[in-house]
């Protein structure tokens, strides 16, 4: 019988086998990891509203009994979940990071927070987030901000900082997020985890405007790319009630990944041509990482889109306005709660106002323009990489970086303006870890493939985990 610190330490396919054959109960491993919790969250604080021991024992001894007679729910079944707290779980907390929201409770599930329900996840509370989700810094007034797993002075990332957390430092099995500007990415690079950022549609998104998509995705993280597709098959898969979600069934995503990469044509997007200011460091740290490309055979060469990546940004920041301004609009109307909006709240909503109709449609047409530019580097290119930040990760005092390389940062999420266009180009990414720099802070790097290639991006990523697995070979220390 495996020890609670065997527990935690196991990946989650491991976990579920050791559920499914019995070697573990459900017990075993819901009091294992609310032990870890308790031991490590404190230092972090990844993991919020986390729910009383006694009712969460009594989940898991339910999903024993279900065991014992042959019914298991499905590849989650026993799994303790903390899911990020700007989705809905029946009868938690949803707060957003937002003090207008830190008592509103709701009645019903998130379309992929049911799935994992279905597929017999045990939902023990919530990662943090920042305010709204805004910004790649995981901070707030309601729940305070999470720190990074490696260093506990400095930013976890976001705004699925503590999804990224809770997994390094082994809280969780396996961790749900959402992705607009580098929210999977940002915070799993930083945390020696991966994230994956699929296309639109592929984890369906009901809401009240699904005619009018975001650019908002929702994904998964986990600590293993087969962990990573496995949680992505329950999210993923068609829904009637999103009607833009894509056909077919999640189960796709379990196919073996182990296809050979050799010969795959790999194109360095770096900073686009100068572009992108970045902390010095980062740029040699990820092209230092892409000779394990090159020792599995892959064609390493540089990219650069024929578009203007100023023109994109533009674009990119009139859609941000219009389309999270437009959903905070019903609480800024109110005077009392927007007295209690963070001031980049506020400023989306005040420039989504300002904008017309005329001005969402160029800068749509700018989004298309950038997105053939994209899809024309992949006639050249099988696989675009990137790092998943501009920066490492910064004194988690900051509300986020003012300067780069020199350069002022003249909004909230500009230090993140090289991933944000990646999220325009409506491409899956996937990110993965590619190392660390001299000061022990860790960076990832973007697979990047062609709308639709989300196994493509999968399938490297299993090979860059088997050449390096930084994940396995550099632990926080924390773990002890």
């Amino acid at each position: 019988m495996s020890g609670p610190g065997d527990i935690v330490r196991m990946d989650a396919a491991g976990l579920a086998a050791a559920i499914a054959g019995r070697a573990v109960s459900c017990v075993e491993v819901m009091n294992a990891y609310l032990d870890h919790i308790e031991a490590l969250n404190p230092a972090v604080n990844a993991i919020v509203a986390l729910q009383d021991r006694e009712g969460l024992i009594a989940q898991a001894r339910g999903r024993d009994d279900e065991a014992a007679r042959g019914a298991m729910l499905g590849p989650l079944h026993g799994f303790p979940h903390a899911v990020k707290d700007l989705s809905w779980v029946k009868g938690l907390p949803a707060t957003s990071g937002s003090p207008i929201l830190k008592d509103f409770v709701p009645a019903e599930d998130s379309l992929h927070v049911a799935r994992m329900r279905a597929a017999g996840a045990i939902f023990i509370g919530k990662t943090n987030t920042p305010e709204f989700g805004l910004g790649s810094h995981t901070y707030n007034p309601v729940h305070g901000a999470t720190l990074n797993a490696y260093d506990q002075n400095r930013s976890a990332g976001g705004s699925s900082g503590g999804a990224a957390v809770a997994l390094a430092l082994r809280m969780a099995p396996l961790a749900d997020g959402s992705d607009y500007g580098g929210s999977l990415r940002n915070p799993a690079g930083w945390n020696n985890v991966y994230g994956f950022r699929p296309g639109y549609g592929v984890v369906p998104a009901p809401g009240e405007d699904v005619w009018l998509p975001s650019m908002s995705v929702t994904g998964p993280m986990a600590r293993t790319v087969s962990d990573l597709a496995r949680l992505l098959s329950v999210q993923a898969g068609y829904d009637a009630r999103a009607p833009l979600s894509a056909p077919g069934d999640g189960r796709r995503f379990l196919h073996p990944l182990g296809a050979p990469v050799k010969g795959r044509r790999i194109g360095w997007l770096g900073d686009l041509a100068g572009w992108a200011p970045y902390e010095p460091g980062v740029l040699d740290l990820c092209r230092a990482a892409l000779g394990a490309f090159e020792t599995l055979g892959c064609e390493v060469g540089e990219a650069l889109p024929d578009h203007s990546p100023e023109a994109a940004w533009q674009a990119f920041l009139t859609l941000r306005h219009w389309q999270a301004g437009g959903g905070l609009l019903r609480l800024y109307r109110d005077p009392a709660k927007r007295a209690l909006m963070k001031p980049e709240a506020v400023w989306e909503v005040e420039q989504g106002q300002a904008l017309s109709a005329y001005d969402v449609t160029a800068a749509s047409i700018t989004r298309t323009a950038w997105s053939n530019a994209v899809r024309r580097l992949f006639e050249r290119f099988d696989y675009l990489i990137m790092p998943t930040a501009q920066v490492f990760a910064f004194d988690s005092a900051r509300a986020w970086p003012r300067e780069i390389a020199g350069q002022t940062m003249r909004t909230y999420h500009e230090w993140m303006k090289a991933v944000c266009l990646v999220s325009l180009s409506g491409c899956p990414a996937l990110a993965a870890p590619a190392g660390f720099s001299a000061g022990g802070l860790a960076m990832g790097l973007q697979i990047i493939a062609p709308v639709g290639g989300e196994m493509d991006c999968l399938h490297l990523a299993h090979a860059l985990e088997a050449a390096t697995d930084w994940v396995a070979t550099r632990p926080p220390a924390l773990l002890g």
